[in-house]
């Protein structure tokens, strides 16, 4: 089975606070972005589509892809507004039977996690990486703490998040048939429980494999990919 990674790069990373995007950010003097195609061109994955914004496509196909060799990159395609705009755009493009949808700001993938996902994808159709929480949860009641909430209950959602493909397509395409913009759509997972009677599978995810957000991420990142085989 044939599968396609689309590597979602073209956010502005408000809460990053940089004047550099959050994913050309250096990390041992390569882009946030190298690390994730790094463990994608490593991994079982047969070609990868990168999103990203327009202005940024010649900087990541010369500076990025061509530079460092990533031979598996079939195409550069554009972003949109939203997360879930970039993500259409990139299934678009997208061929194959299973697609793995992923955020660039996780630097930290790992190839294992990546063949995981792909080996459980053909058994569940639609599964995703999670990772129960260490710490203690409370929902907020106003300035005061409410409910201490069971954290074996919950879990914490990464990416990739991966799909039969046809599964991911017909579930997008259903979205922009309505008014998406009220639904709230935060990830891939939520558009096909919302627009499919598909349940998506959680399998264990990596606590390593966390999301670049903050200034503070990246002094985490670098201890990771410095412990790691990820350089």
């Amino acid at each position: 089975m044939r599968s396609t990674a689309i590597i979602l790069a073209a956010g502005s990373g408000k809460r990053f606070s940089s004047k550099k995007k959050k994913q050309f950010v250096e990390l041992f003097d390569k882009p946030l972005l190298y690390y994730s195609l790094k463990a994608f061109s490593e991994s079982k994955v047969d070609e990868i589509i990168v999103v990203t914004s327009k202005d940024d496509i010649d900087f990541v196909r010369e500076d990025v892809i061509k530079k460092y060799g990533f031979s598996k990159v079939r195409s550069i395609v554009a972003g949109g507004d939203e997360r879930y705009d970039s993500v259409y755009n990139g299934l678009k493009e997208a061929i194959g039977d299973i697609c793995l949808i992923h955020d660039s700001a996780r630097a930290m993938i790992s190839v294992e996690l990546i063949n995981r996902c792909i080996e459980e994808t053909v058994k569940y159709r639609a599964v995703v990486p999670a990772v129960t929480p260490k710490d203690t949860i409370r929902v907020r009641d106003g300035e005061f703490g409410g409910e201490t909430i069971d954290r074996n209950t919950l879990c914490i959602i990464q990416t990739p998040q991966c799909f039969d493909i046809a599964l991911i397509k017909s579930a997008f395409e259903r979205l922009y048939k309505t008014d998406y913009k009220t639904l709230g759509i935060t990830d891939d997972a939520m558009v096909v429980e919302k627009f499919t009677d598909t349940k998506v599978r959680l399998i264990e995810g990596d606590y390593k494999n966390i999301k670049v957000t903050t200034p503070e991420d990246i002094v985490i990142a670098k201890a990771f990919l410095n412990a790691g085989n990820f350089l």
